[in-house]
This record gives structure tokens, sequence and C-alpha cells, in this order.
């Protein structure tokens, strides 16, 4: 099975692993799962690190080199995802919430996400 990872799902795989639930840590470590990366995290650790949020404050380059490394693979955006988003629900504002969504239900994925906001979407929506 597929599992496509969040942006902060993401993040604390990578940098802060003790922030993650034992549920998730579970899951990244079971090697029944292919955890896949969207390249929309990317782009929003790249914005809002660039903002100085402090959450985001990665070197996005380093981020995808470590990913890409660690066996993770890279998911586009893609037109079949794009068009997905106006089919969702209003039920998120944050864009890149909403494109990882429409990915993972555009690509037969589960979500895993820490965002109890993104399970009112319904799907393969994984809330660790």
């Amino acid at each position: 099975m597929n599992l496509l990872l969040d942006t902060h799902i993401l993040l604390w795989a990578a940098y802060e692993p003790s922030r993650l639930s034992e549920a998730a840590r579970d899951l990244l470590l079971d090697n029944k799962y292919r955890l896949h990366f969207s390249v929309a995290s990317l782009w929003e650790v790249a914005i809002k690190s660039s903002l100085g949020k402090p959450d985001f404050s990665v070197d996005v380059d380093e981020l995808r080199l470590g990913l890409v490394a660690n066996d993770y693979t890279e998911v586009p955006i893609a037109a079949a995802h794009v068009l997905r988003l106006p089919t969702l629900p209003s039920i998120h504002s944050d864009p890149f919430d909403r494109i990882l969504v429409a990915q993972a239900m555009a690509e037969g994925y589960a979500l895993l996400s820490h965002d109890t906001k993104v399970i009112a979407y319904g799907g393969p929506v994984w809330v660790v």
C-alpha cells in the first residue's frame, strides 16, 4: 500500500521523529507501506521557510535529497490532481492540504496526516 505523507508528518519524520505519534512511527517503519512525498510539500516548505516560519526552517534541497536517499518516492503535481480540486468540498482553506488530498485520491494512496480537519474529506485519509 502507498502512503502519501502530509508536510508536517514528512518534516517530523525527517528532522524530529520524536514528534510523531507511535501510530505514525509504526506505519513509517512497516515495510508493507511505500512512502511518498509530494512536490507540494516541498513547495510549502520553501515558501514558509522563506517567510521565517519556525516549523519550516529547513533546507528544502537537503530535505528532498534525504527523502529520496531513504527510498521515499516523489509525487509531482499533475493535471489529474489539479482537476480533482474543484470536486473537493470547502472543508479546508489551506491550498497545500487540499492538493495533498486531491493527489491521494487521484493516485489511490492513503494520506497520512496529523490534521483532524483533513479526515472530513473522507476516502483514504489516516490521521495519526
